[in-house]
This record gives C-alpha cells, sequence and structure tokens, in this order.
C-alpha cells in the first residue's frame, strides 16, 4: 500500500503560480511512477503529467506543456507540480496518483491521494 497526501492548492489569480507537492509512504517511493490528475466540475478526470521513476523522464498533457513542471525528491518521498501562467480553465481538484511501473503511462494509476482544490480566478 502507498499513501499519499496532496497539498498546496488555493485560489491564485490568473497568471500566477502555484506548487503542489504529493508526499508519499508505505512502500519504496523511488519504484513508482507518479502521476498528476485534475478533475474540473462537471468534467472526467483527466491527466495531466507524469515523471519516471529516476525523475529524469516526464510526460505532460498538450493543455499544460511548456507552463506546468513535475518534479520529485525520492529522498523526501515527495512529487511536486509547478504550476506557472495558470489560466481559469485549470481550475479543478487535483490529485496525485502513483502505479509500480518502469514506463510513464496515463492511467491505470494503483493509488490516489485525497486531492487539493485549485482555482484560478480570471
Amino acid at each position: 500500500q502507498v499513501q499519499l497526501v496532496e497539498s498546496g492548492g488555493g485560489l491564485v489569480q490568473a497568471g500566477g503560480s502555484l506548487r503542489l507537492s504529493c508526499a508519499a509512504s508505505g512502500r519504496t517511493f523511488s519504484n513508482y511512477v507518479m502521476g498528476w490528475f485534475r478533475q474540473a466540475p462537471g468534467k472526467e478526470r483527466e491527466f495531466v503529467g507524469g515523471i519516471g521513476r529516476s525523475g529524469v523522464n516526464t510526460d505532460y498533457a498538450t493543455s499544460v506543456k511548456g507552463r506546468f513542471t513535475i518534479s520529485r525528491d525520492n529522498a523526501k518521498n515527495t512529487v511536486y507540480l509547478q504550476m506557472d501562467s495558470l489560466k481559469p480553465e485549470d481550475t479543478a481538484v487535483y490529485y496525485c496518483a502513483a502505479r509500480d511501473a518502469s514506463i510513464i503511462i496515463r492511467a491505470l494509476y494503483d493509488y490516489w491521494g485525497q486531492g487539493t482544490q485549485v482555482t484560478v480566478s480570471s
């Protein structure tokens, strides 16, 4: 079992920045590919980005590429989502997820956090 706890959400104006954190516990963090997802009201949950086990490889959804950056600190068992140039359409609940895999994937994650709300005002 892996437990994931997100933090760092909040209210920000369009054009602003936020950094989300996701702290993991329970298993060897570096064994897991980590992903960030989001779900806006009335919409399906969507993939935002993912990061490989070593932190070298990343993958981003087209909608956030160039604005969001994922990183991880395996010594701290934490993955981050730096969000810059935020837009009102980025408003959603953001979730981190973990999967015991060797490559970054956009679905089929095994463990999920409870989510943190991000609201971007215009």
